[in-house]
């Protein structure tokens, strides 16, 4: 919580924490208040928390993008081999995800590497998987129409926002032609110390091979992405 506060210049309150840290209200009212009875964090008249003068050190102990890839690669390697699909990695930054890691579908096919490239937050699973979980404000700041990249892009900031919400519920996010025609995509936030969402892992891959008969996202691939999203947190919390 510590460290969601400090990436919150601005300050969150109770609904914003419990939603980026899949906590009940009651449960984060209960620290929150064990924070301010010790000084640690500050509240003001619109009942917004910030990190007190004390504190504010903490926002420079970020994860930094290439500790991220680090700490990511084998578990998406595996990933890759596991469900023939082309994996990525990446980390919110300002507005657009930056992929940290590409590992590319194990085939003979040609492919670009995609490190360093950015993809768009709104549309692609990966993007939602870690937007959900923002605190900056990113989501709150759009206004008017979002990009198009295809007639199935959600381009309304509200449509956008009830997605963001079931993603956080479910704790995966699924992408259907959204960014690419005719290919689909399955993420998972990756959960840092404190529960704090430093990035996400997914994979993306042709409609029929992602998706079900029915169009539906493919159970097992679903509960691939999660576990290796689950074993990069574990690594991502150990120190180096």
């Amino acid at each position: 919580m510590l460290r969601l506060l400090a990436a919150a210049p601005d300050g969150l309150g109770v609904v914003d924490l419990g939603n980026s840290l899949g906590l009940p209200k009651g449960t984060v009212h209960g620290i929150i208040r064990t924070l301010l009875q010790v000084g640690f964090v500050d509240q003001d008249k619109t009942s917004r928390y910030r990190l007190s003068g004390a504190l504010t050190h903490l926002g420079d102990s970020y994860l930094d993008l290439n500790e991220l890839r680090s700490r990511a690669i084998n578990w998406a390697d595996a990933l890759a081999a596991r469900s023939g699909e082309v994996v990525r990695v990446g980390r919110l930054v300002s507005g657009r995800v930056v992929v940290v890691h590409h590992v590319f579908r194990p085939d003979d096919s040609d492919q670009d590497l995609d490190v360093g490239s950015t993809l768009p937050a709104h549309a692609t699973a990966l993007g939602k998987a870690v937007l959900a979980f923002d605190t900056s404000g990113t989501t709150g700041r759009q206004r008017g129409r979002l990009e198009a990249f295809t007639t199935r892009t959600l381009v309304d900031p509200a449509r956008l926002a009830e997605e963001l919400a079931q993603v956080r519920s479910a704790g995966w996010a699924g992408e259907f032609e959204e960014h690419v025609v005719e290919q689909a995509g399955i993420a998972a936030p990756i959960r840092g110390l404190g529960g704090l969402v430093v990035g996400a892992v997914g994979l993306a891959g042709p409609v029929a091979r992602v998706c079900d008969s029915k169009l539906r996202f493919r159970a097992g691939l679903v509960s691939m992405v999660r576990a290796a999203a689950e074993e990069i947190g574990h690594d991502v919390q150990e120190p180096p």
